[in-house]
């Protein structure tokens, strides 16, 4: 028994190793098309009539990393793809959601709301607060701005992207967390309508880069659209009902594929 558990500590760290040397190209991988596309996307947001090109900027980074980083898509439609503006609600348990989505809904322009931490990190950070609005959780004004900025983008024609869990899950991955309630909220104030997306496996081709022995690989990923939550159904609901229906679409493809976590 010493042996076989030995042999498998041994395998684990094998497998472990290898899913280092993958994060650390896809690392290569995004920084080379962040700098490359880096001149552009300045001159581009210099001007307002320019600026929204900067999406198309993202769609092109969002293919090119999927093309060299060997990560083909498998979409699972529900329903017609809807036309925007909506507001994208989707489960979070990797940065390559984030880096899918791009290319996944490119038909209609969207800004992320995302923590504000990203602001943190070189070079990412001038993409994101050029195109998206961060989120201050622990600053009551700074968020309140942010909740007025989403609504103004909106109301500028663009969608919204959230991820209501607000954070990746430690345990029992592809398991959902709760959702927090402000992408609800949002889309009761703007009569918006909602776009579900389930992600089913990114965790497991790119996990936390934290976790430096964590799951990362090439393979093909595996994503749901869902119909549109209409603005009828989002007015008969309260914001509680409407975050509990939206978990349960989205939840439900994961509730199939792994029934042994719920």
């Amino acid at each position: 028994r010493n042996q076989v558990n030995s042999l498998l500590l041994t395998m684990r760290i094998f497998l472990g190793i290898l899913s280092l040397l993958w994060k650390v190209y896809i690392a290569i991988v995004f920084f080379f098309f962040a700098i490359i596309l880096f001149p552009f996307f300045l001159v581009i947001i210099q001007f307002p009539r320019t600026k929204n090109y900067s999406f198309y900027l993202f769609i092109f980074w969002s293919y090119m990393m999927r093309v060299f980083c060997f990560y083909p898509i498998k979409k699972i439609r529900h329903g017609k793809t809807p036309k925007g503006p909506y507001i994208i609600v989707a489960n979070h348990t990797s940065y390559l959601d984030i880096f899918f989505m791009y290319s996944i809904v490119p038909q209609h322009q969207f800004m992320f709301l995302g923590k504000s931490e990203i602001l943190g990190y070189p070079l990412v950070s001038t993409y994101f607060k050029s195109m998206n609005v961060p989120v201050y959780r622990n600053d009551k004004s700074k968020a309140g701005r942010a909740y007025l900025g989403a609504i103004k983008a909106y109301q500028q024609g663009f969608s919204l992207a959230i991820f209501p869990e607000g954070t990746f899950p430690e345990i029992d991955l592809p398991k959902m967390v709760s959702f927090k309630g402000g992408a609800f909220k949002l889309a009761k104030e703007l009569n918006a309508p909602i776009f579900p997306i389930t992600f089913m496996n990114n965790y497991k081709l790119f996990s936390d880069p934290l976790e430096w022995l964590g799951p990362a690989r090439p393979g093909l990923a595996v994503v749901h659209l869902h119909p549109l939550v209409t603005v009828d159904q989002i007015e008969s609901m309260t914001a509680e009902e409407l975050k509990a229906h939206c978990f349960q679409i989205i939840s439900k493809p994961l509730e199939e594929a792994h029934p042994e976590l719920y």
